[in-house]
């Protein structure tokens, strides 16, 4: 039977890209109904699109292996950015007030507006994280209806290359397939896998991918501090492969016998660990060279901690979450380093799901960001049934992104994690453009009215003139 009502979610990560398609219930739970993947070690690298060709028909492969499952066209999909290169930048809008100003919406608004506005060179603005309003000297979340002389409004920019930003709306321009939302997956991760005290109390969220890993800092429910470093479980997996062996025997040894870290009174020296059925290497060394590129790692997660915040506002601990995250003593490797001592291991979502893939009830950390983003999604992203009797080309034809946002969304209603498209901006721009020349066109319609009632004046000053010449030239004569 065909589904009819569903969303569906695709993550683009650089070991594999995911498609996932399910269902919100009345409840609030979430069934998943498909789940494909596909491999993409050739052609996305640390998160980053590097081939666009390939990755534009892997996205067609993952859409029509759905649809075949749920014997439905799809309509739309929600998709998660993320990588490297995005980090956030601090940033101030200040506004200067009459006195006894009492500030309104509309002020904050602006602030806000003129945040968005900023330009950095080679730089796309993803979103923007408020962080708080300094109402004359004093800081407050909410500064409407509070009389002040002066706003300022401090913001968090999310930023990520402008051509990797371009590479991905264009993998799914050419693949045909429409995107409903675009999503910052390090937020949609964070609001599945983080309870409401830890984001109040502090923070950190760390997402170990395979090519990357993922820092994110909460304190009193606002994203603090957002970074991506270019270091993951690949790295580790590399590696070992040094030792001269094929990168998926040195994966299988990583997890069969990867350790964090390894207590000294724990090593075995004289213990041999088999590389195929004539080689081994040294549990030792082997132990050193994992351990060795894990501190790394840590080194570098705790590295980008603002200091205001690793000292004593991480009351909420260290969150660790992905597939990396499934490294035995994980958690010890990080408690040793940064001295927290609260650490937990996110190995699911908080929302209730139901499935019957393993790849979902194996809960191992993997899946959590692209559950994130379908939790994130709220349009029905299915289109009419799939005609089993259809020719090759009665084919439905595809929804565009441009055609989804022609009358794009108002910016100031759509929340923090949402990353516009291409097809957003630009309409946009068309919209501001088209305000622009109307501001000018009334412009130059109020200069002409102005010019023309200037010689109106000078024709009337001229005949009050001549008019007073002549009565002042009879009363000469009588």
């Amino acid at each position: 039977m065909a589904a009819k009502d569903f969303i569906v979610a695709i993550e683009l990560g650089s070991s594999k890209v995911t498609g996932i398609a399910g269902k919100k219930n009345m409840d609030g739970s979430m069934s998943i109904l498909a789940v494909v993947t596909e491999d993409s070690s050739t052609f996305i690298r640390r998160g980053i699109v590097y081939n666009i060709d390939k990755t534009s028909q892997c996205i067609s492969n993952i859409v029509q292996k759905l649809k075949n499952i749920l014997k439905t066209n799809i309509a739309y999909v929600y998709v998660g950015v993320g990588g490297q290169s995005i980090r956030c930048l601090k940033n101030v809008i200040v506004k200067n007030l009459p006195a006894d100003t009492i500030v309104s919406q509309e002020m904050v608004d602006e602030l806000m507006d003129g945040n968005r506005n900023m330009t950095y060179q080679d730089q796309e603005i993803l979103g923007a994280a408020t962080q708080e309003y300094k109402v004359d000297n004093q800081y407050q979340l909410d500064p409407v209806g509070i009389q002040c002389e002066r706003l300022e409004g401090n913001f968090l920019n999310i930023l990520w290359r402008k051509q990797f930003y371009r590479s991905l709306n264009k993998c799914f321009d050419m693949a045909g397939v429409a995107v409903a939302e675009m999503r910052l997956a390090p937020l949609a991760l964070a609001d599945s896998v983080l309870t409401e005290v830890e984001k109040r109390s502090g923070c950190l969220l760390v997402d170990l991918g395979a090519d990357t890993t993922t820092v994110s800092v909460y304190y009193k429910n606002i994203l603090r501090h957002l970074v991506v470093i270019p270091l993951g479980g690949n790295n580790i997996t590399k590696d070992i492969a040094s030792l001269q062996m094929d990168e998926s025997v040195a994966e299988n040894m990583k997890r069969k016998y990867g350790s964090a870290y390894t207590e000294n009174n724990e090593i075995d020296n004289q213990l041999m660990l088999p590389i195929d059925s004539e080689r081994s290497i040294e549990s030792r060394k082997f132990i050193d060279i994992v351990e060795g590129r894990v501190l790394e790692i840590v080194e570098n997660v705790w590295y980008q901690v603002p200091a205001e915040y690793a000292n004593d506002r991480l009351l909420g601990g260290i969150i660790l979450t992905g597939g990396g995250s499934n490294l035995k003593n994980i958690e010890t490797a990080f408690r040793n380093h940064t001295h927290v001592e609260k650490i937990r291991t996110a190995k699911f979502v908080t929302q209730t799901i139901t499935a019957k893939d393993p790849i979902i009830t194996d809960r191992d950390g993997s899946m959590n960001t692209v559950l994130g983003i379908l939790a994130k999604g709220s349009m029905n992203c299915a289109g009419p049934e799939v005609d089993p009797n259809a020719g090759l080309f009665d084919e439905q034809q595809p929804v565009t992104t441009g055609e989804i946002h022609r009358e794009p969304r108002n910016i100031r209603d759509i929340d923090s994690g949402v990353v516009l498209t291409e097809a957003e901006k630009e309409a946009h721009e068309r919209l501001r453009n088209d305000a622009a020349a109307k501001v000018a066109e009334s412009g130059v319609t109020e200069g002409a009215e102005e010019e023309e009632t200037k010689e109106e004046d000078k024709i009337s000053g001229v005949r009050k003139s001549l008019k007073r010449f002549f009565v002042n030239l009879l009363k000469e004569d009588e």
